[in-house]
Formats: structure tokens, sequence, C-alpha cells
């Protein structure tokens, strides 16, 4: 399944029983909206909630950190999802968090997932059905998921990286929060960047209408911060979420996808000891 689906495309595969769609939508703190309330309200017909700070590492004082590999099995056959299923996550902004279920589905072995170019206001805007309410109790599934580790990037690789430069890490967030000129949204959160990580903020990548730019002018653009398809890349933002979309974002350009750092500045910002720039 390629990564990316057009809403043609959608529109023409939805209602198939192997197909389940997701709306994944998650606001900042300083958004003030849920993307519950919010999808109660309209989404994508037979589409259910994939609440990313659900789905995710309950015992992690940090925000939505990977759940482990039992637990995701648990809520994917919670949801529906099997190991055949195809999977389809949008979200209402357009294209901002959609990306990390599509992340998700990936780090845990399942490569039948894919993101809705442009998300649900694309949908829209093209007259095509919505329906409100909850979403539609799902039929039971099995999955059993292949973790792939190499995906996941953690606090002690970061550092370790610090002294090898091995990995570029590309940074997601607005150019102010990286250089510490803008707040963050999480209250009490310094701004800055990692040392040697490189800017590049998501929405470079998309148009407008926050459907993805095409192939060509990703890859110029990924090459611009240092990419070349040699050096291994390791994406990162404020909480894992938008780095997601510069994950995608790679797998479009034709480079390898590489790694997320799963805390990403919010957990790297907390620690008092790890060096910071701006």
């Amino acid at each position: 399944m390629e990564p990316l689906v057009s809403t043609a495309w959608l529109a023409e595969h939805l209602g198939e029983k192997d197909l389940v769609v997701f709306d994944a939508t998650m606001y900042l703190p300083n958004e003030n909206k849920n993307g519950r309330a919010e999808f109660a309200q309209a989404h994508i017909p037979g589409a259910g909630f994939f609440d990313i700070d659900e789905i995710a590492d309950p015992e992690s004082d940090l925000p939505h950190m990977v759940p482990t590999p039992s637990r995701f099995a648990q809520l994917m056959a919670r949801l529906g999802v099997g190991n055949a299923s195809r999977v389809v996550f949008y979200d209402q902004k357009g294209l901002s968090s959609a990306a990390r279920g599509w992340w998700l589905m990936a780090l845990f072995g399942h490569d039948r997932a894919a993101v809705l170019d442009g998300g649900l206001p694309k949908w829209r805007r093209e007259g095509r059905p919505i329906e409100s309410g909850p979403p539609r109790p799902p039929a039971p599934a099995h999955f059993a998921p292949r973790f792939r580790p190499r995906r996941l990037r953690g606090l002690g690789d970061m550092l370790e990286n610090l002294h090898h430069a091995a990995e570029l890490v590309l940074d997601a967030r607005a150019a102010g929060r990286f250089a510490a000129t803008s707040p963050e949204p999480r209250p009490g959160l310094p701004g800055g960047h990692i040392p040697g990580s490189r800017n590049l903020p998501y929405t470079e990548l998309l148009n407008p209408d926050f459907t993805f730019r095409p192939p060509a002018e990703l890859r110029a653009r990924f090459e611009a911060c240092g990419v070349d398809g040699n050096c291994a890349v390791v994406t990162s933002c404020g909480s894992g979420v938008s780095a997601a979309v510069l994950s995608l974002g790679l797998a479009l350009a034709g480079f390898p996808v590489g790694a997320l750092y799963d805390g990403s500045w919010t957990e790297w910002a907390s620690h008092p000891d790890t060096p910071k720039e701006s």
C-alpha cells in the first residue's frame, strides 16, 4: 500500500471490508480544542477515532510515548485492525497528526497503512459525505505486532549522537520555536533545539491546501537540510507527532524513512543536564 492516498482513492474504496479509516487528530495544548469532540461533530463515514494520547504508554510522564507491542496489539484489535487490514489515517487540520498513526503502524510492522492527503478539510471542500455521532462498533480483529526498534530513538540515543554525529536530526517545529523566539505550546517548556539539529518545519512540505508537495520539491527541501540518502536521519518535533510528517515526507521523496525521536523536544528540554541551543 502506498503511504499517501488521495480523497478520490478513499471515496472509491470507502466501505470495503478490509479498509479501516481513522481520524487521528491531536490538538496542541494551546489550541483549546478536543479531537474526539470534534470527531463526534463531523467525520468521514465509517471512521473510528485513533486517540494518540491513549495509544501510548500510560506509565510515562511524557505525552503519548510509544506503547509496548502487547498494548499496541490489544488496542489495535479493539479498534478492529487486523494484520490483513488496510488502514488510512486522516486529521481535522489537513495534515498534522495523521502521520503519527501511519508511523506507529510501521513501527509495529504493519505497512498496509497510509495517510489521507489533505485530510478532512480537503474531503469536505470536495463535498464528500460526512457523518456525526460516536464511531460505529468495530468488528473483532487480531493484530500480531512485529516491532521494528531501529525506527525508534530515545534520550540515550540522542545524547550519544551528540558525540559521534552519525545521524542527522531534523526538527519539524516552527522556526520560532526552534530558535526560541516563539513560545512552546506546553506551559513552562523553554524553546530552543538539540545542538547540531536542523530545522525543517513540517509545513514546508505541504501545499497551502495541506496536501504534500510533489516528490521533487520534497527531495529538494530535504537535500537543502543535508539529507543525501546515505547519512541516517532522525526526525524530531515537540512531542513526536509532527516529526512523523517529516518521516512520511522522506518516504515520499524516495529517501529512507530513518528513525523518530519519540520524546522529542518535550523530553530533551525537560532534562536539566541536556545541552540546548537557541
